[in-house]
């Protein structure tokens, strides 16, 4: 990787005044910075493009109903998906803490992350429906893992390789351009000429495969200095002094109540998947979906930001309580009514997008929340946090057992009645915006 046409470039792309300026990072890496900055959002665009491509929200489950496994088992995706990501941070932060380099944890996590997705894509098509299903959970557990190395090994890697004010555009130049190559194949999935869309999924989980190792190729040309170890503490050492948070403070003990039942937003959209999948079995229907949803996480954000900034309890309330109302409403459609009209792939498209509206609240809503409840180092309460919500998201990944007594629409009646009840404890959070 050459770094004179790269100064030339991150030049034209960052202004000329101040392009060398170094702020935040060590003065040996000055040198390096155009080559970091470009490999970084070269990595980061192909990770977050994959990360769309083996949705957890939209793909998995789609390729759960492609492989015939049982339905019970989709309700654990998003909270596999999730709590793998979320449950080992606190051990991995430590871990790394003292480790002069993080790169290195970055492309392991990265590496496995991605040969986890190609033997979901190029094991399980060939495998009986129910192994099939239990092997997609456990190798998107081993996924999730990896990920949640690489979420806490960037921060440090980009915080000592990137300069300070450089890192708000590299991130947005990554979302940018990474939610359009989304949308573009969105478009081209939506009008393909295809007729079947069950092989589709396989498809997609391997090209996210792929990615992430072009990911990690170019994550790999990042140099980086030594950093500082001190403040390491032990994994238990840690985990103590955060849980006393719990005891400590009651208004972040209801903030935790509050989220936990939020998770009910999050976990509804796989079902609007199934019940999409279950009405047009085509490639078109999934490219509406990913249409659909790209364009939700794009107009969703800044909508709610606008919201969180007057109230981020509020957001969260109202969020929720549309969710759920919604979802009640589609339950009673399929349960009672006539939902003919709701088979078509744009019908489809319409739900999806509008769910995927509400989670967008729900979740801009709550991260807010705890930005503005909290004063000084947040790092301890985002630990506890996150922990806890991973294990709550385990324990109600059960609820997709609903799927297979009361069918997709079911599941999100349930769903909605809870997102229901999660409005009402977000909207007794005290008021912390403003």
């Amino acid at each position: 990787m050459k770094l004179e046409p790269l100064g030339d470039l991150y030049d034209r792309v960052n202004g000329e005044e101040e392009t060398r300026l170094c702020k935040d990072i060590p003065d040996a890496a000055c040198k390096h910075l155009p080559r970091n900055y470009f490999a970084y959002l070269a990595s980061n665009i192909l990770s977050k493009l994959a990360d769309e491509l083996s949705s957890a929200r939209l793909v998995l489950p789609w390729l759960f109903s492609s492989l015939g496994a049982p339905l019970g088992l989709v309700g654990f995706i998003v909270p596999l998906r999730e709590a793998g990501v979320l449950l080992p941070q606190l051990f991995v932060s430590e871990y790394l803490r003292r480790k002069e380099k993080r790169k290195n944890a970055w492309l392991a996590g990265a590496a496995f992350s991605g040969v986890c997705l190609l033997l979901v894509g190029g094991l399980t098509p060939f495998l009986p429906s129910s192994l099939a299903g239990y092997l997609t959970l456990f190798l998107l557990l081993a996924y999730s893992l990896g990920r949640g190395v690489c979420s806490v090994s960037a921060k440090d890697v980009i915080g000592k390789t990137v300069s300070k004010k450089r890192r708000g555009a590299l991130m947005g130049y990554s979302a940018g351009i990474s939610s359009a190559l989304v949308l573009a194949v969105g478009l081209w999935l939506t009008f393909a000429k295809s007729d079947s869309g069950s092989s589709l999924p396989f498809v997609l989980i391997l090209a996210a495969g792929a990615l992430w190792l072009l990911s990690a190729l170019c994550f790999s040309q990042i140099v980086e200095e030594p950093g500082a170890t001190e403040g390491a503490r032990s994994p238990v050492d840690a985990i103590r002094e955060n849980l006393a948070l719990l005891t400590d403070d009651r208004e972040f003990r209801h903030y935790l109540l509050a989220r936990g039942l939020l998770l009910s937003v999050a976990l509804a959209p796989p079902f609007y998947t199934l019940m999409a999948k279950e009405g047009n079995d085509s490639a078109s229907t999934l490219g509406w979906l990913i249409v659909a949803g790209g364009i939700a996480g794009t107009i969703g954000g800044p909508i709610w930001g606008r919201f969180a900034d007057l109230s981020s309890r509020m957001t969260m309330a109202m969020a929720s309580l549309a969710s759920g109302i919604f979802g009640i409403g589609i339950a009673l459609a399929y349960q009672f009514g006539d939902s003919r009209w709701l088979q078509a792939p744009l019908a489809q498209a319409i739900l999806f997008f509008t769910i995927s509206v509400f989670y967008a609240g729900v979740r801009l809503g709550r991260k807010a929340y705890l930005v503005d409840m909290i004063s000084g180092d947040k790092s301890a309460y985002v630990a506890v946090g996150n922990t806890l919500i991973g294990i709550a998201l385990l324990l109600m990944g059960s609820l997709g057992f609903l799927a297979q007594s009361l069918g997709p629409s079911g599941a999100i009646g349930i769903l909605g009645l809870i997102s229901v009840a999660g409005s009402l404890v977000a909207w007794r959070l005290r008021e912390v915006s403003g």
